[in-house]
């Protein structure tokens, strides 16, 4: 018989055993107590962080036979035997991912008015039940309304979103965190001293970075790379059987990126893959140490997790490069990591990360950035302020910021999702009007000046344009109801460029001109 994977040995049997979710625990264990047992909860959060194992805890204690609630479940009971050993008639698993369908809910309603068999309850688990169809909402909706008494639900999802208000409404919530990168170490330190694996802590913990906060991924990560028992894991074993980067490697890119070497970070990156490491994992490695870097910045050491060494260390990093090429650095690589596709040439991403890092920001110039058609741009004169850039370097950027929000809308987080689903659209009927100082003054009717008002979506903007700008901008909405004032300046047509007088006007004035001036002066040149 195959030996048992890591993660199912190592899965709790009780409530003392679970890792990180304290909130969750203290919690249910009042209500077992007391006696309280809510007839439906919904667990949500990230995958491996244990949901799943929670909710048969929960199915276990409900139904153990022990006298004191304190000790429930206690594993001893022929309940909880028969829980552990996956053969209790009164709990039913539901994977919602393949039961989607209204028939596969009213077979559960069906079935659930039937009393429980052994137990005190018939619970039922749905995992991932945000793939239920809506339909099959409805009709659950109807049992969770007027469940039976001796029926308890609980329902799991890594989507909460997904699911609609109206369930939500009828559970108990419950929201799982991802766990810190400690508290997984000392996990696998657990498994691995209980289980006689010789590994070091620097292995563990690197482990526990690629397992991102799941326990359930961080033991599977550490079955796989204990391949000997007698053997002692290595930090570089451990690097070479997940693909991950040497941490020197990334340590000195960071360094590189810092002293503005890019000859020497280009070579220290293809060294890294050449040498097998993954490119997406290094990326995310990078954006992880430049991380550390802003924090030290912004925040200072204190909220490193770190040693006196490295605090010092990032803090030295932080010292040697400004906030606005750190900001545009770990969006870059960020970037690089999250659109990452394999392809021919797996390095090329974070190449590209890389080399546009070190790029300077440039502070443009009207006359650098003229706009090469003569179709007119409705703009006015900064009202106070030299622009740092031209209102036509704006709006001739102005499409390349749509198509960069419409490819961002899906990474978006569920918060601001809603937010900006329309944005690109949105920014159709906006005209740039001018640049005063670092703010772009942007005209829209009272209609879409109400909408476009709203904190998420100007942020939106101003990151997008300076991802296609490469200069920090704040934008302002400004009310433009089409009247001639607001389109009275305007490039002058190609004709109208080409007189001597234009020309002088333009090198004078800039190149917004209102028409009625250069007509003006064009009759007095005549006269």
């Amino acid at each position: 018989m195959p030996e048992q994977a890591l993660y199912l040995k190592w899965r709790p049997t009780a409530f003392d055993e679970v890792v990180g979710q304290e909130h969750i625990i203290r919690t249910l264990k009042n209500s077992l107590r007391t006696g309280r047992i809510r007839h439906a909860y919904l667990f949500s959060g990230p995958r491996g962080t244990g949901k799943t194992t929670n909710a048969r805890l929960l199915a276990k204690a409900v139904n153990c036979l022990h006298e004191d609630p304190d000790k429930r479940p206690c594993n001893a009971c022929s309940n909880c035997i028969a829980i552990n050993e996956g053969r209790f008639l009164d709990l039913i698993e539901i994977d919602a991912a393949s039961h989607t369908g209204v028939d596969d809910v009213r077979d559960l309603r069906e079935k659930i008015a039937f009393s429980p068999t052994e137990g005190r309850y018939k619970v039922y688990i749905i995992d991932e039940v945000h793939r239920f169809s809506g339909n099959a909402f409805d009709a659950l909706l109807k049992t969770l309304e007027e469940p039976p008494d001796h029926a308890l639900f609980v329902l799991a999802t890594t989507e909460i979103d997904k699911v609609p208000a109206t369930i939500k409404s009828r559970c108990l919530p419950f929201e799982f965190r991802r766990l810190t990168v400690r508290e997984v170490t000392d996990r696998l330190q657990q498994i691995a001293d209980a289980e006689g694996i010789r590994i070091e802590r620097s292995a563990l913990e690197l482990i526990a970075r690629e397992g991102t906060g799941s326990v359930r991924d961080s033991v599977s990560l550490l079955d796989q790379v204990v391949a000997d028992p007698a053997e002692t894991v290595t930090l570089e074993l451990t690097q070479r059987i997940l693909g991950t980067a040497s941490v020197r490697a990334v340590r000195e890119l960071v360094d590189a990126l810092v002293g503005r070497q890019m000859a020497h970070g280009l070579h220290i990156l293809n060294e890294a893959i050449d040498n097998g490491s993954d490119p997406r994992q290094f990326g995310q490695q990078v954006v992880e140490q430049l991380r550390l870097v802003l924090l030290a910045q912004t925040a200072g050491t204190d909220v490193l997790h770190v040693s006196d060494d490295e605090q010092q260390r990032y803090q030295h990093l932080a010292s040697q490069i400004g906030r606005a090429e750190l900001l545009r650095a770990v969006r870059a690589f960020n970037e690089a990591v999250t659109q990452y596709n394999v392809g021919w040439q797996p390095q090329l991403p974070l190449e590209l990360a890389f080399i546009e890092s070190l790029q300077p920001t440039e502070v443009v110039t009207i006359a650098e950035h003229a706009l090469p058609t003569p179709t007119p741009i409705p703009v006015v004169p900064a009202p106070g302020r030299p622009g740092v850039v031209s209102a036509q370097f704006i709006a001739q950027k102005w499409s390349e910021a749509q198509r960069l929000i419409h490819n961002n809308i899906p990474n978006a987080r569920a918060d601001q999702r809603q937010a900006v689903v329309n944005l690109p659209s949105l920014m159709q009927q906006v005209h740039v009007r001018g640049v005063d100082g670092n703010t772009v003054l942007l005209g829209a009717k009272d209609i879409y000046r109400n909408i476009l008002n709203h904190q998420t979506r100007l942020e939106w903007i101003e990151r997008a344009l300076y991802r296609v700008t490469g200069v920090e901008l704040k934008v302002k909405i400004v009310q433009d109801d089409g009247s001639p004032s607001d389109t009275l300046y305007m490039t002058p047509s190609p004709e109208m460029a080409e007189n001597p007088v234009v020309q002088v006007l333009m090198e004078e004035g800039g190149v917004l001109l209102s028409e009625e001036i250069i007509e003006e002066e064009l009759g007095n040149e005549e006269t």
